[in-house]
């Protein structure tokens, strides 16, 4: 007999288009545990410049998923599904589910179509030579082009210092014979059958309210955060530190910009996140889009959820 699907939910869009407020409402009236599905709020004592839930938030529903890394430590995508798996198998044996709530694309396609990508095993030597040309004067820009040559669409979605995902699709790509934007087509058979939602808001208010979050961002001491980090010992280059808002906000302390304009690179630079967030959920099959300026916007949602139509 054939084994029956694990039914998973999944509540996503791009940053600051209302995902926590909807999730809190939704595990609270479903009795549902909420796992974190963001790349950086997987970091201790990053919790500003990454918006996680404040500490009343996790008192009203249990988090799981957050604070499971120190900042010095390296995390990748495999290692995120391998946990978040676990987890899920955990909470169904005791009889609760989860809602998944975060807007990194690649964590959520690696839960929902895991790939054959994940399982490449890291090139050391081809990294660091990656590495130190990236270092290199005009490095990033040259890698980056290698990456167009090998693979021009997975270059066209990646920007120029996104250097350790560039790196990751150069090894992926080299490993495999395959582009990277191709190893979608080399899924793995699923024991989860995933229902997922995503919010969306108009461009405009989105990144309204993009600006207005950085700016409380540092008033609720973005800069002090990331001072503390670098005074605890976490090195300036390291993978946690090159998210947005920490490597703007480390070239502030450092004297070499003034607050203003890091205020408006790291908004700048969230807009344009927030792009390239719509881009590429667009291209996953299988989500139910959700105005979140809809009256009925957490009914609609519940009911996506829910139905058997939304399999992944």
């Amino acid at each position: 007999m054939k084994e029956e699907k694990i039914i998973c939910r999944a509540l996503t869009g791009p940053t600051a288009c209302g995902k926590t407020e909807l999730s809190l409402r939704l595990a609270e009236k479903r009795g549902w545990e909420i796992a974190c599905m963001d790349s950086m709020q997987i970091y201790r004592g990053m919790d500003i410049g990454t918006a996680k839930p404040t500490a009343e938030e996790r008192r009203r529903v249990k988090h799981h998923l957050l604070d499971i890394r120190d900042p010095a430590d390296a995390f990748s995508v495999t290692m995120y599904r391998e946990a978040a798996e676990e987890l899920i198998r955990a909470k169904r044996a005791e009889g609760k589910e989860l809602l998944f709530v975060g807007g990194t694309g690649l964590y959520l396609q690696a839960l929902a179509r895991p790939m054959e990508m994940g399982s490449v095993p890291p090139n050391e030597t081809l990294r660091q030579e990656l590495r130190e040309l990236s270092a290199s004067p005009g490095g990033r820009e040259k890698l980056h082009e290698c990456l167009r040559e090998l693979d021009p669409e997975t270059a066209e979605r990646l920007p120029v210092n996104d250097v350790r995902r560039i790196i990751r699709a150069v090894e992926v790509t080299l490993g495999t014979g395959i582009p990277f934007s191709r190893q979608p087509q080399r899924q793995e058979s699923s024991a989860f059958s995933w229902r997922i939602v995503s919010l969306s808001r108009p461009r405009e208010m989105l990144y309204d309210r993009i600006n207005r979050r950085v700016r409380r961002m540092f008033e609720m001491g973005l800069a002090e955060e990331v001072r503390g980090l670098i005074d605890r010992g976490v090195p300036p280059d390291a993978q946690s530190m090159q998210a947005l808002g920490y490597k703007e906000t480390i070239l502030y302390l450092r004297g070499e910009r003034s607050l203003e304009k890091t205020v408006e690179e790291i908004q700048k630079g969230t807009r344009h996140y927030a792009k390239r967030q719509e881009t590429f959920l667009r291209r996953e099959p299988g989500i139910r889009y959700i105005d979140a300026l809809s009256p009925d916007a957490a009914d609609r949602a519940e009911l996506a959820l829910d139905a058997e139509t939304g399999e992944v």
